[in-house]
C-alpha cells in the first residue's frame, strides 16, 4: 500500500522536470494561503487524499526570507481501515531563486514510523541529511516538494512536442535525476470546469509497482497557475488517477492569466 504515497511523489518528481533548462518566470506564480487539494483514485474508489499549502513562514536562512510549502497526505475510505498512512512534508524555500534550505518528513504509515530532516548548501553543492552528506551535481538539487513549486514559476513558453529535461532531487539517502517528455495540448474535464493543459510523461521504472511498459501522464493549466489538475498511470494491478478537488487562493482566475 504504500503506492499511494509512491503514485503522489511521482506526480511531484514529475511535474518538475523542467527546472534545469528553462529560466524563471520574473515572480513566483504562486502566493501565500495557495490551497491544492487532490484526491487518489485506485480505479473508481478514493484510495487518499493530499492537500498542499503555501504558507507563512518567519525562518530565514543566510538571512534570507523563505516560503514555507506542506503537504499532507492520507489514506481514505476502505483504503484507511486497512492501511492508515498520515504523512507530512514541509519545505523551506527561498523566496527569491525558489530553491529549496531545509526539508522535512514526518512519515506514519500503518506500523512504519521514519522523521528525515535535510539541510541543502546550493552554493557549495551538498545536501546534509539524517542518513548522511551528498555531492549535489549542481547548484539547484530539490526536494520533492521544492521541486513542484519551482517547476511552477519556469517559462515554459518555448516548449515544443517532443522536448526532454530533466532535474537533480533528493530523496532518502540518494540524490537522483529524472527525465520528462512534453507531449503537448488537450482540454481536461475536471471538477474546476473544462481546462486547457498541457500535458507531459515522465520516465518511470519497472518494478514492483509499474508495468514494464507503463506511462505515467500529467496534465497542468495551461495559465498562469501552472497546477497540476489529473495524472494518470497503470500499475500491475489496475489504474492510479489523481484528480484535483479544490483549489483556493491562486494568484489568477483557472484557465486564465
Amino acid at each position: 500500500m504504500r503506492i499511494i504515497v509512491l503514485i503522489v511523489w511521482s506526480v511531484l518528481i514529475a511535474f518538475s522536470g523542467f527546472s534545469q533548462e528553462l529560466p524563471l518566470k520574473k515572480d513566483p506564480i504562486f502566493k501565500e494561503g495557495e490551497v491544492l487539494k487532490y484526491k487518489l483514485k485506485y480505479g473508481f474508489i478514493t484510495a487518499a487524499e493530499a492537500t498542499i499549502k503555501v504558507l507563512p513562514s518567519d525562518l530565514k536562512f543566510d538571512n534570507k526570507p523563505t516560503y514555507r510549502l506542506n503537504v499532507d497526505a492520507s489514506t481514505s475510505g476502505t483504503f484507511d481501515i486497512f492501511y492508515k498512512v498520515r504523512d507530512r512534508y514541509d519545505s523551506y524555500i527561498d523566496q527569491t531563486d525558489l530553491t529549496p534550505y531545509f526539508y522535512q518528513e514526518n512519515i506514519r504509515e500503518a506500523n512504519y514510523r521514519r522523521q528525515d530532516k535535510a539541510r541543502f548548501y546550493q552554493d557549495s553543492k551538498k545536501v546534509v541529511a539524517n542518513s548522511g552528506t551528498f555531492a549535489a551535481p549542481t547548484t539547484q538539487t530539490f526536494d520533492l516538494v521544492s521541486a513542484y513549486y519551482f517547476a511552477r514559476s519556469l517559462d515554459i513558453s518555448k516548449l515544443k512536442t517532443g522536448d526532454e529535461f530533466k532535474i537533480n532531487y533528493f530523496l532518502g539517502d540518494e540524490i537522483s535525476q529524472l527525465q520528462i517528455e512534453y507531449v503537448g495540448k488537450e482540454v481536461i474535464k475536471t471538477k474546476l470546469g473544462d481546462i486547457r493543459c498541457l500535458k507531459f510523461s515522465p520516465s518511470i521504472k519497472p518494478g514492483r509497482i509499474f508495468k514494464k511498459d507503463s506511462k505515467l501522464y500529467l496534465w497542468i493549466t495551461d495559465d498562469g497557475n501552472r497546477v497540476p489538475v489529473k495524472a494518470e498511470v497503470e500499475i500491475l494491478v489496475g489504474s492510479v488517477t489523481l484528480e484535483i478537488k479544490s483549489a483556493e487562493g491562486l494568484k489568477y482566475p483557472i484557465g486564465k492569466g
